[in-house]
C-alpha cells in the first residue's frame, strides 16, 4: 500500500498543477492583468473541500489555493505542516487559530464558516474507558495548540477533569495516530477527520466513541484582514469568492462526489477515507449565530494557556466581519 509520505508527495504535485500552477482553477476567463486571488488553507483536511471546489468550478476570476493558513495573512511564521505559501488574501483555519493569531494581529477578520467538524474521542475499550471520566490518567493523542486540544479540554472539563489529569501524547505525523492506538502506545485519540475515523477502524471491536455533541464543534472559517477588506477591488473579489463557496456548498449538498474526489486527491486521502469522514462534517457557508459565544469561551482557555488576560466580548466581536457574507448574499439575489 502506498504510504502517507508518498501520498502527500503525489498530492502536492497535483495541488501545484491544479490549484497553484499557471492556470486559474475556475471557469470562465479573467483579464491578463488580474492576479489570481491568493487563497491559503490546510490542503490536508477534509474541511477544505468547499474552498477547493469553489476555486475550481465557481470563481471565474481565478484563485490560487496553496497549503497554508492564517499565518499567510499576517506575515507570521508558517505553522508546522502548513508550508510557506506566501502572502494570502484569504485563508482558512479553525476558530482556535483566529483567536491565537489575533492577539498580535487584531486586524484578522472571520468572514465565513465554511465547515463545521463534529469531533469525538476515539478510545480503546480494553483500556477501561467507557465514559469521559475514565480518561483520567490515560494517554491521549492530541495537539494541544489546536482545536484538537481545546476539544479535549472541553470534554475533560465536562467531568471536572483538566488536561493535567491525562497524559497528552504528541504523535507526529498525525497520520500515525491510528497506528499508535492500535499498538497501544496511546489509549485514546482526540483529532479531526479522517484521522479519528482511521483510529476507530484500527480498533475494531475494541472501539468506544465519546461524542463531543453539545460541547464542541470545530468552526473551520474563511479569514481575511481589515486591510485587505478595506481595498474596494480586493473586497469585491473576496465577496465573489464567498459567493463561489456558497455555490460550491450547494453543489456538495446535492452531489458530494466531485468535492470528495477533489479533496481526496489534494489531501492525499483515499476516496474511502473521505467518504467515511463526510458524516462528521457539515457545510453551512454562513456565520453561525453562536460564533461570538464560541470565541468568548475559547478565548478564556487560550488566555490561560498563554498567561494573559482574556479579551472581552466587545473586543472579540471585532474579529467577525459579517458584511462580506451580506454582500455575497445580496449579489446572489439580484
Amino acid at each position: 500500500m502506498t504510504n502517507h509520505r508518498q501520498r502527500r508527495a503525489r498530492a502536492a504535485l497535483l495541488l501545484l498543477s491544479l490549484l497553484g500552477g499557471c492556470a486559474p482553477v475556475a471557469t470562465g476567463e479573467r483579464p491578463a492583468t488580474m492576479p489570481l486571488l491568493a487563497v491559503r488553507g490546510s490542503t490536508a483536511t477534509v474541511e477544505i473541500a468547499p474552498v477547493l471546489l469553489a476555486a475550481r468550478d465557481h470563481f471565474p476570476d481565478g484563485a490560487e489555493v496553496r497549503n497554508g493558513g492564517i499565518p499567510n495573512l499576517v506575515g507570521a511564521a508558517p505553522a508546522t505542516g502548513l508550508g510557506d505559501g506566501g502572502p494570502a488574501d484569504i485563508a482558512t483555519h479553525a476558530e482556535t487559530q483566529a483567536l491565537r493569531y489575533s492577539v498580535a494581529h487584531p486586524e484578522i477578520r472571520i468572514i465565513l464558516t465554511v465547515t463545521e467538524g463534529y469531533y469525538r474521542i476515539v478510545a480503546r475499550r480494553s483500556a477501561g474507558i467507557s465514559r469521559i471520566a475514565d480518561l483520567k490518567g490515560k494517554r491521549i493523542a492530541a495537539i494541544l495548540t489546536t482545536s484538537s486540544g481545546y476539544f479535549l479540554a472541553r470534554m475533560l472539563a465536562s467531568e471536572g477533569l483538566g488536561v493535567a489529569d491525562v497524559e497528552v501524547v504528541r504523535v507526529s505525523p498525525i497520520e500515525d495516530m491510528a497506528k499508535a492506538i492500535a499498538d497501544r502506545r496511546v489509549d485514546a485519540v482526540a483529532i479531526w477527520e479522517p484521522h479519528a475515523d482511521n483510529a476507530a477502524r484500527a480498533l475494531g471491536d475494541d472501539l468506544i466513541e465519546l461524542s463531543g455533541a453539545g460541547l464542541y464543534r470545530e468552526l473551520f472559517n474563511l479569514n481575511s484582514t481589515a486591510t485587505a477588506l478595506s481595498d474596494p477591488a480586493k473586497r469585491a473579489r473576496v465577496v465573489g469568492f464567498v459567493r463561489a463557496i456558497i455555490a460550491a456548498t450547494a453543489s456538495l449538498k446535492a452531489d458530494p462526489g466531485a468535492g470528495q474526489a477533489l479533496v481526496a486527491e489534494t489531501g492525499g486521502f483515499t476516496a474511502d477515507e473521505v467518504a467515511r469522514s463526510w458524516p462528521h462534517l457539515a457545510f453551512p457557508a454562513a456565520l453561525p449565530a453562536d460564533l461570538i459565544d464560541v470565541l468568548v469561551e475559547e478565548e478564556k482557555w487560550l488566555a490561560a494557556q498563554d498567561g494573559r488576560t482574556a479579551r472581552g466580548r466587545d473586543d472579540l466581536a471585532k474579529l467577525i466581519d459579517p458584511s462580506i457574507l451580506k454582500d455575497a448574499l445580496r449579489s446572489l439575489q439580484r
